[in-house]
């Protein structure tokens, strides 16, 4: 897999991760582990357990591997989201891909706190109410 920008990095597809169990845990445990939850974030929180999350967060977070979630649409802009994973410098990034260029860009980032423009909700329900079914990438609109 080839994302300009991202050539010193192993990725790999990361659709297949979503519906494991821990994914959504590891997600939202990061968001919340920035210090914006009143208290320790845990997988109980999202009905998971927590060796589910551990383990999975051993595959998300691999710095042999580099999970990348593709969101295509048919109608318009898609999304990517990256993670990162340099040793002892973990971050998520997230790109938005044009129909009619060959490269994604850059419009957020999280490396412990968020940082970018990011996406206006429109634009987010959107992308995630128009997949493509003729791409690579997500197609379940719930995901």
């Amino acid at each position: 897999m080839l994302i300009k920008g991202y050539d010193v990095g192993p990725l790999v597809p990361g659709e297949p991760l979503l519906d494991r169990p821990g994914f959504w845990s590891n997600y939202l445990l990061a968001m919340c582990s920035g210090g914006g939850c009143a208290e320790r974030p845990v997988p109980e929180w999202f009905g998971e357990d927590g060796a589910d999350v551990d383990s999975l967060s051993e595959v998300l977070f691999d710095p042999e591997h580099w999970p990348v979630f593709r969101v295509p649409t048919d109608d318009g802009p898609g999304a990517v989201v990256i993670y990162r994973n340099l040793d002892d410098d973990y971050g998520t990034d997230y790109l938005i891909t044009h129909p009619g260029r060959r490269y994604a860009e850059q419009i957020a980032s999280w490396d412990g706190g968020f940082s970018g423009a990011g996406l206006t909700w429109p634009e987010l329900t959107r992308i995630a109410d128009n997949p493509s079914l003729a791409d690579e990438g997500v197609q379940d609109t719930a995901t």
